[in-house]
């Protein structure tokens, strides 16, 4: 199987549910360890302009979204699957909702100023400025919970996840799926970095006991990589041929056409390529890099546009 590279930092949550997936399924992987906050410029010589962390590098292939990066870890490690029948849709509709819905609740409760404290307590003064400001670029016209509305959601829906737990150790039966390790993320930074607002996860004993069947799953064997190794590596692989090729066409832009491709909401850096593939589930974008060489960078369809670039 080829390297398996993940471009991330510790205390991001969405590089947590990838890192536990890997766990799970037990894939070794070779860890990059990125800035939290801009510049990021080797991530960018991958991805031309995609920031949001984490990315999965195979050779000279690049994904980005961690839901289209769960996609390719069930593909090259179908067992145990992260989809199991006959509840794989319910598990990509709760996954998707707690990537979004209860992720953001969660992070307009933890990033109150006491939270904000402890996280950069140890960190130089300008520290909380400068992640506050990169932010707040990532997220510009995004609607925000107050604190409070935050902190009242998120109290549902932590009883509403213990309901789920009653009658089995995991969201949707006896073995974890995608829906596990989207909604553990979430309160995984409530824990683990932002522990002074982590009262709120005692009003659900059964969560916090789930919590911890998700922590021991582990991150399995890992390798440390460097950035400098892993852009060389691109530049010395080709991408892997495009195996589903079946062409579905929503915009009437064709392939071969110049475009880009942004977040929907969080992080509107868009990256720039030749469309060779916009198929059910995926876009793929065809680029070169003065560093990387020529590269292959995937972008789920669900919360990505897709627009074509004006000659000049």
């Amino acid at each position: 199987m080829t390297e398996l590279i993940l471009h991330h930092y510790p205390t991001s949550p969405f590089a947590e549910k990838i890192r536990l997936i890997l766990g799970y399924k037990q894939i070794p992987w070779k860890s990059v360890i990125i800035p939290a906050i801009m510049p990021k410029p080797d991530v960018l010589a991958l991805t031309g302009g995609y920031r949001k962390t984490p990315v999965l590098q195979i050779g000279a292939d690049i994904y980005c979204d961690t839901a289209l990066i769960a996609d390719v870890l069930e593909h090259i490690q179908p067992r145990p699957t992260l989809y199991p029948e006959p509840s794989k849709g319910m598990a990509r509709t709760l996954a998707q909702w707690a990537d979004t819905t209860l992720f953001w609740t969660s992070m307009a409760y933890n990033l109150q100023p006491r939270g904000l404290a402890q996280m950069f307590e140890h960190a130089p003064p300008h520290a909380a400025r400068a992640f506050g400001e990169d932010r707040k670029a990532m997220s510009a016209g995004m609607m925000r919970l107050r604190p409070a509305d935050a902190a009242a959601a998120y109290k549902s829906y932590l009883r509403r996840l213990s309901d789920m737990l009653d009658d089995w150790p995991y969201l949707q039966g006896e073995v974890p799926c995608i829906s596990d390790f989207a909604a553990y993320h979430p309160l995984w930074f409530t824990r683990m970095r932002t522990p002074v607002m982590a009262e709120i996860l005692n009003l659900a004993p059964p969560v916090l006991e789930w919590m911890d069947r998700m922590a021991a799953i582990g991150h399995g064997p890992m390798e440390k990589f460097s950035a400098p190794e892993a852009i060389a590596l691109a530049a010395a692989s080709a991408p892997a041929p495009l195996h589903d090729d079946v062409f579905q066409d929503e915009h009437g832009i064709p392939l071969g056409s110049r475009v880009s491709i942004s977040a929907d909401l969080f992080g509107p850096e868009s990256t720039e390529g030749e469309l060779i593939a916009a198929t059910r589930m995926h876009y793929t974008l065809r680029r070169t890099d003065a560093r990387a060489g020529m590269l292959h960078v995937h972008f789920p369809r669900i919360g990505y546009s897709l627009k074509a670039v004006t000659p000049p």
